[in-house]
């Protein structure tokens, strides 16, 4: 169960990094929708960098912690 859930978070993480480089979808509704949800995990990690990074490292820092969760589980 725990292994499913985490998966499924996993898959909308990328689907939020994805449609990070498509502007015209971000503004629809379910697409901010998604990225509110993915959003939970990362912003806590993003507060930690500094914000004139070129790169977001949060979204892949949380698909590893996601896998190390599944491993563990």
């Amino acid at each position: 169960m725990i292994h499913g859930v985490l998966q499924i978070f996993i898959y909308i993480t990328m689907a939020d990094v994805l449609l990070s480089w498509v502007p015209d979808v971000r503004k629809q509704p379910w697409a901010q929708k998604l990225h509110e949800f993915a959003n939970i995990p990362q912003k806590p990690i993003r507060d930690l960098f500094p914000k004139d990074i070129p790169i977001d490292p949060a979204p892949i820092i949380v698909i590893i912690l996601c896998q190390m969760l599944m491993y563990l589980f």
